[in-house]
């Protein structure tokens, strides 16, 4: 077995959009760099007093507005300033911290009329607001979304699964016996902590923000349950890179 690092993707506001990097440096026990940095509350929401971390249902999100996958997005690391993109909609660049009126005016299109509507951009000081309730890297296999494109008779868009890290050369479904094991990638080690739990995000086209597979029936018909892909939580940080050797100790 041959692994390497395929691809690196970060999402700087929690499901508004993705980028790809070429490289980045992570650190111990932190998220990707700028991944999840933001976040999405509808109106409903119920956020802790004291601000920080938050369970997913309390942000706008794929699962009940599609529209939403086909986002992608560019930041500007040194202004911290944002461009989203969409299919359906004009460009926008924004300061995420400062813009909220713009962003919501944006957004609205794409949100369904019967769910709750964005409402305001909020980040939890010191880490991603990932679905985890730890600062987690989201690591998959392609060989594994290659394997359930197979199932389903159609390619499926990575970025259906919102992951940080995709690794290339390894058999399919081989990850799922990783959970307590520890990868090594680049300068930096990660261990994997669970398998991640799929919902209906997935089922969107990344490209169209269209529901068009379905992924967790698939997944299920597999063997696999709702489950696809790692989380990892960075042991040891360091700079990692696209064509990095992966090793599982």
């Amino acid at each position: 077995m041959s692994a390497t690092l395929a691809h690196i993707f970060r999402h700087p506001i929690k499901a508004h959009g993705r980028e790809e990097l070429a490289s980045v440096c992570l650190s111990e026990g932190a998220c990707l760099p700028w991944d999840r940095h933001w976040a999405v509350a509808h109106e409903a929401a119920k956020l802790p007093a004291e601000g920080g971390w938050a369970h997913c249902a309390n942000f706008s999100r794929g699962a009940k507005a599609p529209a939403l996958m086909a986002i992608s997005a560019a930041l500007d690391e040194g202004t911290g300033r944002l461009t989203l993109t969409h299919p359906d909609r004009p460009a926008l660049e924004i300061d995420p911290d400062a813009d909220t009126a713009a962003f919501l005016d944006w957004v609205a299109p794409l949100m369904p009329a019967n769910r709750a509507a964005s409402a305001a951009i909020v980040r939890a000081p010191g880490r991603g607001m990932t679905d985890s309730d730890f600062p987690s890297v989201a690591v998959l296999n392609m060989a594994s979304n290659r394997a359930l494109g197979a199932h389903l008779g159609q390619d499926l868009d990575l970025h259906r699964w919102r992951g940080n890290l995709w690794l290339d050369g390894l058999e399919a479904w081989v990850e799922v016996d990783w959970p307590g094991r520890t990868l090594r990638i680049g300068e930096a080690e990660l261990k994997i902590e669970e398998r991640i739990t799929r919902c209906r995000a997935t089922t969107a086209n990344p490209a169209t923000g269209k529901v068009d597979a379905d992924t967790l029936g698939g997944l299920r018909a597999i063997g696999q349950g709702q489950e696809m892909g790692l989380y990892a939580i960075v042991t040891k940080g360091g700079r990692i890179a696209r064509g990095d050797k992966v090793e599982v100790l």
